[in-house]
């Protein structure tokens, strides 16, 4: 990304990123502002071997309060990739295992990863509508210590799809959608996995590629487009799908149980992708529930504190802790997740306090209320 003198200087000014970093708060010696500063100042120096390279979020709080207009999560992408040849890599989560299942799926291996589907609802081989499941059959694999699964999020958008009158295309010959690859500095692993992805949705003779997932979304809204020109289908969010089709199909949902909740804006689907809007709407289906917001919503929204499965630290921790605190005193009885990683490292959060808050995905809170009879 390259930034006009006008941005840098103005940058070098100011520090409303400082002020809005959450890695920032927990370690003053962290700035967005000094990734610039470096980069500008010390090109090609040992910034590049500096182990805060890793810290950020790349949640994008910082640059949409940045006056300057100053896109700071792909600044730190690109120096990722430019820190990852260097030698620089990032500490790997869980031992590194999500990292080596996203290497095998770029090479030519057979999966099993629609059994869970076969259970569930009516899916086909090839189609118009493709459901990227993305890497929920590989979450519980590795992190089976919690309930619920990280599936149920599959499993009812299936069911919903089908009250749709929809049998989605779920292949075995998906992969990752390489967002972490991409955001770990590794463009040569996230272009294999991209390229995969984009011959296996044009061999099942899919025109719609729908997720349930932000980063997938994100990604392949953003990304794909970038590294390899206009897709030969559309791109998008079940939410936004569901929301279209709910008039047509006369849905009726049983009340909300706990009827208060509050919801967990996820960084890609909210900051990056702008949507802000669609799970709000979706919730507002339901009848008798009272969404209360969080103090930091929407735009405001606080990161749920670790990204890509990279550098989970004490940091990752007091942000997440902080987060839930905070849904915990706005009354809600439920915590509204959209986003599968959201779900998984704020599940494990709240694993280790004493808080009177549950936490479910938004997929499976609809899919829980929805009357099909």
């Amino acid at each position: 990304m390259e930034l006009t003198q006008k941005q840098i200087n103005y940058c070098m000014e100011c520090g409303i990123c400082t002020g809005s970093c959450p890695v920032s708060m927990e370690h003053p010696d962290f700035s967005p502002r000094q990734f610039i500063k470096h980069a500008m100042l010390e090109p090609d120096s040992s910034f590049l071997n500096d182990r805060k390279m890793w810290s950020c979020l790349s949640c994008a709080r910082c640059s949409i309060r940045c006056p300057a207009g100053i896109d700071f999560p792909e600044v730190s992408r690109e120096l990722r990739e430019k820190a990852r040849q260097s030698g620089n890599v990032p500490r790997e989560s869980h031992h590194g295992i999500f990292q080596t299942i996203t290497e095998l799926q770029s090479l030519k291996l057979k999966q099993k990863r629609n059994t869970w589907a076969q259970d569930t609802g009516s899916f086909k081989k090839s189609g118009e509508l493709f459901y990227f499941v993305g890497c929920l059959p590989y979450i519980d694999l590795v992190i089976d210590h919690f309930k619920p699964s990280s599936l149920e999020i599959a499993r009812s958008v299936l069911k919903l799809l089908n009250l749709m009158g929809i049998e989605p295309v779920i292949s075995n010959d998906e992969c990752c959608c390489g967002h972490d690859a991409l955001w770990s500095g590794n463009k040569t692993l996230f272009l294999e996995l991209s390229r995969k992805n984009i011959e296996t949705i044009k061999s099942v003779g899919a025109r719609t590629v729908v997720f349930s997932c932000p980063e997938g979304y994100y990604t392949f809204k953003n990304h794909y487009p970038e590294y390899h020109g206009e897709l030969p289908f559309e791109v998008i969010h079940f939410m936004d799908l569901f929301l279209q089709r709910a008039a047509e199909f006369e849905f009726n949902f049983s009340p909300s149980f706990t009827n208060t909740v509050t919801f967990q804006d996820p960084c890609r689907l909210g900051r990056l992708a702008g949507e802000y809007d669609l799970p709000r709407r979706l919730l507002k289906l339901i009848p008798g529930i009272e969404l209360i917001e969080m103090e930091q919503s929407r735009e405001n929204a606080l990161c749920c504190g670790t990204s890509a499965w990279l550098e989970c630290s004490g940091c990752s921790k007091s942000i997440q802790t902080q987060r839930l605190e905070e849904a915990e005193k706005t009354g809600a009885s439920t915590l509204i997740t959209a986003c599968p990683k959201c779900h998984t490292h704020l599940t494990c959060a709240l694993n280790d306090l004493k808080l009177n808050l549950q936490i479910k995905d938004i997929c499976v809170y609809l899919s829980e209320r929805i009357n099909t009879t």
